[in-house]
């Protein structure tokens, strides 16, 4: 089933035509990577689903983006909704200068009614045990997050945004600060999230794209030049571009 769909989706900053006539679906509970040379759009792409790139001054964006059917481009979206529903994870691990537990239910105490302790309590021990940090952290609830190695951060980034129960998980470049050791528990925790939500990772590592995702779209220049199943994009792509980028012949 489709969870995002985008239809003839073109994206400016200023006279300079960052996304062309992109032409998208992203299935849902599906690990989708988007792959490509640096500067192709792949990250403008990401961000056009949570709406971060109104924050660019000299955006225009024109077409069509449909989350569960609704457009979310339409200038009566609600943004705080759109970015509960549609999580970003960045590059880099980015906690707040809080504490761990805090930090999990930063989001909620914005979304939400006030909520008891005990609730808040519930919230932090599921959302750190779905990104398998509970029994690393129960006990350190207290300290601060910037305390914790790069994988701890990225995975209680990961955390924070599970807290406020997205439907859609953005990943731009996630392991690209972390060692070959921790960039294979988040990619494993990654085929975990894939049971309860839809996620879209960004990555210049085309290994990780064929080990992590189901589908795959290659970019170039803006374009979406090839969207299909990962062993197909991989192994006979069908644009003798995507095929000279997989191979090395390119970017």
């Amino acid at each position: 089933m489709e969870k995002i769909i985008s239809k003839n989706l073109d994206l400016w900053y200023g006279d300079f035509q960052a996304i062309k006539n992109v032409n998208s679906a992203f299935e849902q509970k599906k690990i989708t990577a988007i792959i490509g040379p640096s500067g192709c759009g792949k990250s403008t792409l990401l961000r056009v689903f949570d709406r971060m790139n109104d924050l660019i001054e000299g955006v225009r964006i024109t077409g069509e983006v449909l989350i569960d059917g609704e457009n979310i481009l339409s200038l009566n979206t609600d943004l705080v909704s759109l970015r509960k529903k549609v999580g970003m994870v960045f590059q880099r691990p980015n906690p707040f200068p809080l504490s761990i537990y805090e930090n999990i239910t930063f989001g909620e105490k914005i979304h939400a009614e006030r909520l008891r302790r005990n609730r808040l309590d519930e919230i932090v021990e599921d959302s750190l045990k779905s990104v398998f940090l509970w029994d690393e952290l129960k006990d350190k609830l207290g300290k601060p997050a910037l305390r914790l190695s790069l994988e701890q951060k990225q995975r209680l980034c990961i955390a924070r945004l599970i807290a406020v129960k997205p439907d859609v998980l953005l990943m731009d470049e996630p392991c690209s600060t972390l060692d070959p050791q921790a960039t294979a528990r988040i990619e494993e925790l990654m085929r975990e999230l894939k049971n309860n939500y839809t996620i879209i990772i960004v990555t210049h590592n085309m290994q990780q794209a064929a080990r992590v995702s189901d589908d795959t779209g290659f970019m170039l220049l803006g374009e979406l030049i090839e969207f299909g199943k990962t062993h197909e994009i991989f192994t006979a792509p069908k644009d003798k571009r995507t095929e000279d980028y997989i191979t090395g012949r390119y970017g």
